[in-house]
């Protein structure tokens, strides 16, 4: 179509004048003066690169400039450039492709459209969620415009830089669909031919005046056994696939169990002297450090005061080596609709408790929003899981790899408790470690409880360090 128009306006006065000016030294046509050589790949260049082709279709009244947009139509950014759609060349459109998502991620799966065909969308504008192993990301718009099309479907798995969809900025080619269009009416057809078709009647049974034989004797039934149970039918279970946040969570934890050597040890903690601590000083923590006091910051202290004192318990086995951190990052078990998170608490030996109750603060409403980052996940070198929350009496954690350890906190009950030969109620906890027996010998594990269980049944341990 291009060379077509070309031809025609070759024959133009205009331009055999344009063709004269060359011919007898006159100056170089504008768009030679002032558009570079990078611009005729562009929109606005074109007009150019079509009026220098005038000049190459008149044989020897070729100029230097000509032989150059001559080269530039050769080239395979060009061709490339006349064979866009019109809407693309004037930068109409633009894509929304899948961002990267972190080194360790390859790929996810594209779980649901946040919009739809023919929907307004901002700069910067979610439209798409991708569910990877570790958290799920955004696919936002690079463009404020209407959504074209979507290019890729739910379910798919898709890699950083596969295309997602299609937005045009100025909103034109969008085409509605009707709800009645999207449903065709099934052909009828069919079932008109059927009505067509006559059944077939029965042929008529001949009365016959033959005595009927005599039956044989039926073998006898055999003796009923026990059946098989009933089932229920089909259309009461719904089968669902798994997210990748739950495949991933059974294979690294299916893996701890056929990896370590897990065992499990219990204790029980008075939480009486810091249920006071709390009740005493929440209202003044609240009003100069702007967040709550909790239970979780004094188990994250008890847990640094264990780690420091049996450092075992913070190594983990790597093939014939032991490697010990001399650094402790608490993971903290956060459970979402999504599935299970553990974000890190990154060098919780230095922090106090309001540092440990914002940080903590922060980090379980981005897991539960869906804003945590890969970076915010990874590491950790011991982790503590609040199966209390829940109302869990007892449990024994799994161990979260490559960790060696796990402490589990459950729900505060009053027990009665023999105090000073007195028989008294107190809030009591039961706690559970569970630990890697490949490294960690029952001594070093009981120890580490009982650590735990001071510090908490008594926190001025933490002022004096005994």
């Amino acid at each position: 179509m291009i060379w077509g128009t070309i031809r025609r306006k070759v024959a133009s006065s205009q331009v055999l004048g344009q063709a004269w000016k060359v011919r007898h030294g006159a100056s170089t046509p504008s768009c030679y003066r002032t558009v570079p050589k990078e611009a005729l790949f562009i929109g606005k260049g074109f007009e150019c690169v079509q009026s220098s082709s005038y000049h190459i279709l008149l044989g020897d009244h070729v100029s230097k400039t000509s032989r150059e947009a001559t080269s530039l139509y050769q080239t395979e950014s060009f061709i490339r450039l006349r064979n866009r759609s019109f809407s693309s060349d004037s930068g109409d459109l633009v894509e929304a492709v899948v961002p990267f998502m972190g080194e360790s991620i390859t790929d996810g799966t594209l779980a649901t459209f946040l919009k739809k065909p023919g929907d307004k969308v901002a700069l910067d504008e979610p439209i798409a969620q991708i569910e990877t192993d570790k958290v799920t990301i955004d696919v936002v718009s690079p463009q404020a415009g209407v959504i074209q099309k979507f290019v890729a479907k739910e379910g798919e798995t898709v890699e950083p830089g596969f295309k997602i969809a299609i937005i045009s900025k100025s909103g034109e080619g969008i085409e509605q669909v009707a709800p009645s269009d999207a449903q065709p009416e099934p052909p009828k057809e069919k079932e008109s031919a059927e009505k067509q078709v006559p059944k077939a009647e029965p042929a008529p049974v001949k009365e016959t005046t033959a005595q009927p034989k005599a039956r044989a004797p039926s073998p006898p039934s055999p003796k009923r056994v026990a059946s098989e149970p009933q089932l229920p039918p089909k259309d009461r279970e719904r089968r669902v696939p798994m997210t990748r946040l739950r495949k991933r969570v059974a294979t690294r934890l299916k893996d701890s169990q056929n990896t370590f050597a897990l065992l499990t040890t219990f204790n029980e903690v008075d939480m009486t002297n810091l249920m006071k601590l709390r009740s005493d000083y929440k209202d003044a923590f609240v009003e100069k450090h702007g967040v709550k006091l909790g239970f979780m910051s004094g188990f994250v202290k008890a847990a640094v005061s264990a780690l420091e004192h049996l450092p075992i318990v913070n190594a983990v086995i790597d093939g014939d080596d032991i490697i010990y951190r001399d650094y402790i990052d608490i993971s903290i078990a956060v459970g979402t609709p999504k599935g299970l998170v553990v974000p890190v608490v990154r060098n919780a030996g230095g922090m106090n408790f309001a540092e440990i109750e914002k940080e903590i603060n922060t980090l379980a409403k981005k897991a539960a929003d869906g804003s945590i980052s890969i970076d915010e996940m990874a590491g950790g070198t011991f982790t503590i899981s609040n199966g209390g929350v829940y109302g869990s009496l007892l449990s024994t954690p799994i161990i979260n790899p490559p960790q060696s350890a796990i402490l589990g906190m459950h729900s505060i009950v009053n027990r009665p408790m023999v105090v000073g030969g007195n028989v008294v109620p107190r809030p009591m906890m039961y706690i559970a470690l569970t630990y890697d027996h490949r490294l960690i010998d029952g001594r070093e594990a009981v120890l580490f409880l009982r650590r735990i269980k001071d510090v908490v049944e008594d926190p001025r341990r933490l002022l004096l360090d005994v």
